[in-house]
């Protein structure tokens, strides 16, 4: 399948660019890249059978252009009944641009790795299991549910982990992409942000089993299904 590739931040330097994660994380899959964080965007959401929007640093109710661009791109890929997967940002993204409400979460920053149990089963959630641990990096969470949603996987510090809006949309607040490599160095370079204790303990976590494959593999039955 080809699919467009929504590029809303740059990585760090050192570290493999969202293309090449993803690129990774979806072997099977041809890429096709638009940088929409330097208002690089497709002429049409009818131009791929399928979207995906990567993380960012931003915030989706940041007011900046392409971020405004972006939650239109969001509306004009569900009317034209596309696939649309959202990674964190992505993630939040589609719940903004669906009609939920994305704030800073009252519980504070999301590090680490967590583990989500699964609060509804799916026929694309293959392989099947009871619980995930994912990579997280968010201050930003859905609060407000988009209607036509459900929740797929909740942890008690992330409720709304991953998301189906209709038949189309899937939204996964974690990081199945990032390596734990690169989540420590996210982590260190946020240290004066962050509070240490939640560094500290984010850091520890990162020796917990990590199932990024499982995510890539659901976000691919999801794909193929759709």
């Amino acid at each position: 399948m080809k699919i467009g590739l929504l590029v809303c931040d740059h990585i760090q330097e050192g570290f493999a660019r969202y293309p090449e994660l993803f690129g990774n994380l979806l072997p099977n899959h041809e890429l096709v890249n638009y940088f929409v964080c330097d208002g690089v965007f497709p002429e049409s959401a009818s131009k791929h059978d399928a979207w995906i929007i990567t993380g960012s640093k931003h915030s989706v109710y940041d007011d900046i252009d392409w971020i405004h661009s972006l939650k239109s791109f969001v509306c004009d890929i569900a009317n034209a009944n596309r696939i649309c997967v959202g990674v964190c940002f992505g993630h939040q993204m589609l719940g903004e641009a669906m009609g939920g409400k994305v704030l800073k979460s009252p519980m504070g920053w999301c590090v680490g790795v967590h583990q989500f149990d699964i609060v509804e089963s799916k026929d694309w959630m293959i392989p099947e299991c009871s619980k995930v641990n994912l990579l997280m990096s968010c201050q930003d969470q859905i609060q407000v549910l988009p209607p036509n949603s459900k929740v797929i996987v909740s942890a008690p510090k992330c409720p709304v982990g991953i998301i189906q809006i209709g038949d189309k949309m899937l939204g996964i607040q974690g990081h199945p992409e990032f390596s734990a490599e690169y989540l420590k160095f996210l982590m260190v370079s946020r240290i004066n942000r962050i509070d240490e204790s939640i560094i500290n303990e984010g850091l520890e976590s990162l020796k917990l089993p990590k199932h990024s494959y499982i995510v890539g593999e659901w976000i691919n039955e999801f794909l193929m299904q759709h």
